[in-house]
C-alpha cells in the first residue's frame, strides 16, 4: 500500500455508551468511516451529537473512564481497542495528535510554553533537554508565535486566545504526526483570528502531507479547511460525502436544516423598527402576578424615542503604574424597540462598552443618558431608579448563574429585589417567566449544571426580562452555542423584542449573527468605533478598511469561495503582518 492511499483511520460500526447509575445512555451508535493519509475530513452536528466522543475514541481516551466502546478503530495501523497502554502512549503525539477544544484547560498554567512542547517531544523521542527546547522554538515559530525564541518562555496567561490555540498546534505538530484532530479549534475565537487557525490548519495540510479530522458544529469553518463532510446526530451518520456536494446540494433534512440555521453575511436584512406590540395576554394566565411595568402603571415607549445616548465614553483600568484605555471616546445612541449590533475583534473593547451602558461599569469620563437623565456619574441611590429598566445579558450563563442556587430562584431575585410582589406572585412570575423563554417552570427546582448551554443562557433571558426592562445588552449570548441553538436563541430575543418593545445592544465578534438581528451596527476597533451606520450601509458598502478585513475573514458555505478568500488573505497580509495580528 502506497503513502497516497494509506489508510490513517478506519472506523466500523463505533458505539459509545455512558453508564451512570442505572441509566446508559448510546453517544455514539454504529459509526463507520475511514481517512486516508493527507486528506481532511470534518465531523459536523449539534452539541450532543457525538463528534467529539468520535474523536476521543479516536485516541482511546475513553479507555479507564466506565465508557464502554464497540466496533473497530484502527489508526495509522494500530488497533486501539486492543492495543496496550505502551502502544497507545506510541499513538498519541508520534502517529496522531488532538488539539482541543479549550487551550487554557489543556495547557498547564504554571509552566512556560516552551517547556510544556519540549516534555511532549522528549516523551516520544530519545532528545535532550536542550534539543527539546530548540524543537519547542522551532514549531511556534512555525505555527507563527512572534520572536519564537522569547514568547516561549512566556506561561499560558500571557498568550491571547489565538495565540494560546496556536500553541497547542505547536504542541500537537512537535512529534510531526500522521494525524491531527482537531476538537473545535476555532470556538469562540474572533472571525480574523478564526481566519488566521484555519488558514494555518491549511498550510500545515499542504506542507507536511498530513491527514486533519475536524470536529466542529460551525458548519462554515468545515467548508473552509476539509474534502469530505461527515454529519451527525444523536450519535449516527445522517449525511457523508464531498464538502461541495454536501454543502451545495444536501439530501437530508436534517442537513438542509443545519445549514438554514447558519447567519450569512449576504442575506437580505428583513429587519425593521416597528412600534412594540402589547404584551401577550395568554402568556400570562388569569390570576397570575402583572408585568411590574403595568403595576406600576408607567406607558411604554414609543418607536422613536431615545433610550440611551453615549457621548464621548471613555473607560481606563490601571496595571500597576501603567494605565490602559479600553474605549476611547465611543459617542452612540439607542432607541426603543432598536437593535444596535456592536462588532469587533477581541480586546476591542465592546464588552467593557456594554457594562458602562448599564452602569455595571463606572466611566472614566464623558457622558451617558437614560430617557434624558444623565447617568454616568451618579451615586448607586441615584442610580437606582432606573437599574430595573437596563439589564444584560452575560455571555458565559455558567459563570453568571450561582450553581449553589436553583434557576427559578435565580430567576426570583430580580423580582425580590425589587420589592413590588409578595413571595407567592414572586415564585409565581418566576415559573412563568421560564415558560416564556421555552424552558418548563416544573423545572424551577433545577440547578444550572443540569441544563444545556442553549437552556442556561435561556435561563439567563428569563432573569435579565423579570425586572421588565426597556433595554438589554447582550453581551456575545450565543458565541458557544452551535447554530441550531444559537438560531433558537436568537429568534427567542426577536420574539421578545417585538412582544415588548425592548431595545437591544448585541455585542458579539460573529459578523454574521449581528446582521441578522441589527437594525443599526457599529463596528470597534481599539476601544473606538471605526464606522457606524444602518445593517445594509455597513455590510453592503462597509467604508473602513478594518470592517472591510473582517468581512472577508467570515466562513463561506462555499468551498470554491472559501478557498478564494484565502488567496485573497494571503495577498493582502504579508507574512510578518500575519504574524503581528496573532
Amino acid at each position: 500500500m502506497t503513502p497516497a492511499t494509506e489508510q490513517l483511520i478506519e472506523v466500523e460500526g463505533l458505539t459509545v455508551d455512558f453508564v451512570s447509575g442505572e441509566e446508559t445512555v448510546r453517544a455514539v451508535d454504529g459509526l463507520s468511516f475511514s481517512l486516508a493519509a493527507g486528506r481532511a475530513i470534518g465531523l459536523v452536528g449539534e452539541s450532543g451529537s457525538g463528534k467529539s466522543t468520535v474523536a476521543s475514541a479516536l485516541l482511546g481516551l475513553h479507555r479507564g473512564t466506565g465508557a464502554r466502546v464497540g466496533g473497530a478503530v484502527r489508526v495509522g495501523g494500530t488497533d486501539v481497542g486492543t492495543a496496550s497502554d505502551r502502544e497507545l502512549r506510541a499513538l498519541r503525539g508520534a502517529v496522531a495528535a488532538m488539539v482541543f477544544q479549550d487551550p487554557l484547560s489543556s495547557l498547564d498554567p504554571y509552566y512556560a510554553v516552551g517547556d510544556q512542547i519540549a516534555e511532549v517531544y522528549r516523551v516520544h523521542t530519545d532528545a535532550t533537554r536542550r534539543a527539546a527546547r530548540a524543537r519547542a522554538v522551532e514549531v511556534l515559530d512555525r505555527v507563527g508565535i512572534p520572536d519564537a525564541a522569547r514568547r516561549a518562555h512566556s506561561r499560558p496567561h500571557e498568550f491571547s486566545g489565538g495565540m494560546r490555540q496556536r500553541t497547542l498546534i505547536a504542541m500537537a505538530l512537535a512529534c510531526e504526526p500522521r494525524l491531527l484532530i482537531a476538537d473545535e479549534p476555532t470556538t469562540a475565537l474572533d472571525v480574523t483570528v478564526q481566519a488566521q487557525i484555519l488558514d494555518l490548519l491549511h498550510d500545515l495540510r499542504g506542507e507536511t502531507g498530513m491527514g486533519l479530522l475536524l470536529v466542529t458544529h460551525d458548519v462554515g469553518v468545515a467548508a473552509e479547511s476539509v474534502d469530505e463532510v461527515l454529519v451527525m446526530r444523536h450519535g449516527r451518520e445522517v449525511e457523508r460525502g464531498p464538502v461541495a456536494e454536501v454543502l451545495g446540494a444536501p439530501k437530508q433534512t436534517y442537513t438542509r436544516t443545519l445549514l438554514s440555521s447558519v447567519p450569512r453575511v449576504d442575506a437580505p436584512v428583513a429587519r425593521t423598527v416597528t412600534e412594540p406590540r402589547p404584551l401577550s395576554e395568554p402568556r400570562i394566565p388569569a390570576g397570575e402576578p402583572r408585568p411590574l411595568r403595568e403595576l406600576q402603571g408607567e406607558p411604554r415607549p414609543s418607536a422613536d424615542e431615545v433610550l440611551l445616548e453615549a457621548v464621548d465614553l471613555r473607560r481606563e483600568f490601571r496595571r500597576g503604574r501603567r494605565t490602559v484605555t479600553a474605549v476611547d471616546g465611543v459617542s452612540l445612541t439607542v432607541g426603543a424597540g432598536e437593535t444596535l449590533g456592536i462588532v469587533g475583534e477581541s480586546g476591542s473593547g465592546k464588552t467593557t462598552l456594554g457594562r458602562m451602558l448599564v452602569r455595571l461599569l463606572d466611566p472614566t469620563d464623558g457622558r451617558l443618558r437614560y430617557r434624558g437623565a444623565e447617568i454616568g456619574a451618579v451615586s448607586e441611590k441615584e442610580l437606582r431608579p432606573y437599574r430595573r429598566e437596563l439589564q444584560m445579558i452575560f455571555q458565559d450563563p455558567v459563570a453568571s448563574l450561582n450553581p449553589r442556587r436553583s434557576v427559578g430562584e435565580s430567576v426570583a431575585d430580580p423580582l425580590r429585589a425589587a420589592g413590588a410582589l409578595d413571595e407567592g406572585r414572586i415564585v409565581a412570575r418566576a415559573r412563568e417567566l421560564l415558560e416564556r423563554v421555552g424552558l418548563d417552570p416544573d423545572r424551577y427546582d433545577r440547578y444550572p449544571h443540569e441544563f444545556s448551554g442553549g437552556q442556561r443562557q435561556r435561563v439567563g433571558i428569563a432573569r435579565a426580562l423579570a425586572a421588565e426592562p426597556r433595554l438589554i445588552v447582550c453581551d456575545e449570548p450565543v458565541s458557544a452555542l452551535d447554530v441550531t441553538t444559537q438560531a433558537q436563541v436568537v429568534a427567542l430575543l426577536a420574539e421578545l423584542q417585538r412582544e415588548l418593545g425592548l431595545a437591544l445592544v448585541f455585542i458579539a465578534h460573529d459578523l454574521a449573527v449581528v446582521r441578522q438581528v441589527s437594525d443599526r451596527v457599529a463596528v470597534m476597533r481599539d476601544g473606538r468605533i471605526v464606522e457606524q451606520g444602518t445593517a445594509e450601509e455597513v455590510y453592503g458598502a462597509p467604508s473602513d478598511p478594518y470592517t472591510r478585513q473582517l468581512l472577508a475573514a467570515v466562513p463561506a458555505l462555499d468551498p470554491v469561495l472559501a478557498a478564494a478568500r484565502r488567496s485573497a488573505r494571503k495577498a493582502l497580509v504579508a507574512p510578518a503582518e500575519k504574524v503581528a495580528v496573532a
